[in-house]
Order: C-alpha cells, then sequence, then structure tokens
C-alpha cells in the first residue's frame, strides 16, 4: 500500500512541475551578440525585434553582421537593450537569466553599476547590448 501511494504521489508531483521546451536544433536558448560600455542611446529602453525587416537592420552594424545568418531572420528574435547615458564608464546592461515557458520567453535583465572604489573612465558612456533568442516565440523583459 506505501508503495502506491508513493507512486501516486511521485505522479501528482512530477505531472505539476514545469517543463522545459528543448530547442530543437539543440542551440543554446540566447546568445549575447554584443556588450558595450559605449555606442548605444541616450535613453533607456529595451527593444525587440521579431520582424525579418527590423532583423536585418542589424546586418548594417559591421559587427554584428558577422554573428547573424540569414537562418536567424527567421528563426530566431533579438533583443536591443539600453541603458540610456551615463556620466562614467563602469555600467552595463546585459541578460541574467533566460528561460523558456510553454508559450514565451521571459529574460532577466542585470545592470552594473560601479563601485564608489571603481576606476572608471571618466567621459559620458552609453551601455548597450545586443542579445539573439533562439525562438520565434513571444519575448517578455523583467
Amino acid at each position: 500500500m506505501k508503495k502506491v501511494v508513493f507512486l501516486f504521489l511521485s505522479f501528482v508531483i512530477i505531472s505539476c512541475g514545469s517543463t522545459a521546451v528543448k530547442n530543437p536544433k539543440n542551440q543554446p536558448l540566447y546568445q549575447v551578440l554584443t556588450q558595450q560600455e559605449t555606442g548605444g542611446a541616450n535613453i533607456r529602453f529595451y527593444e525587440i525585434l521579431t520582424e525579418p525587416n527590423e532583423i536585418k537592420m542589424l546586418l548594417h552594424d559591421a559587427f554584428l553582421k558577422k554573428k547573424i545568418v540569414s537562418e536567424d531572420i527567421e528563426n530566431a528574435n533579438f533583443v536591443i537593450l539600453n541603458m540610456g547615458e551615463h556620466p562614467t564608464g563602469g555600467y552595463k546592461i546585459g541578460v541574467e537569466e533566460v528561460f523558456q515557458k510553454k508559450d514565451s520567453i521571459i529574460i532577466k535583465i542585470k545592470e552594473v553599476q560601479p563601485k564608489p572604489t571603481d576606476i572608471v573612465v571618466q567621459e559620458i558612456t552609453y551601455p548597450y547590448s545586443v542579445v539573439k533568442i533562439n525562438s520565434k516565440k513571444p519575448i517578455r523583459i523583467q
């Protein structure tokens, strides 16, 4: 009787848990294509590129076009993370975590600020990051 109850409870616990959706080509779920301290926009914003014509704009960037292939336009989405204008170096924006749910992709953003004791560049910087998501599911940013 104990075994039956144990098996039943195990089944219930396992069936209630979340399941990971695997990427069909065994690619990583995401790739940070670039993360720079300067070169971004002067305002803070996040932009999700899903349409082919939006993604093709990335191919005009000399650095990014080497990291994007034509298949990506149909099979991936891209996220541009801009941290805005900052008075010194040492600021960074990037990805803390990306996970896949049944119907969406969740991205947790990580922003880094310099510590008061850090030696940083004394000029205005515009940190940004470009992330490739190897999925066409809708993206939510947290």
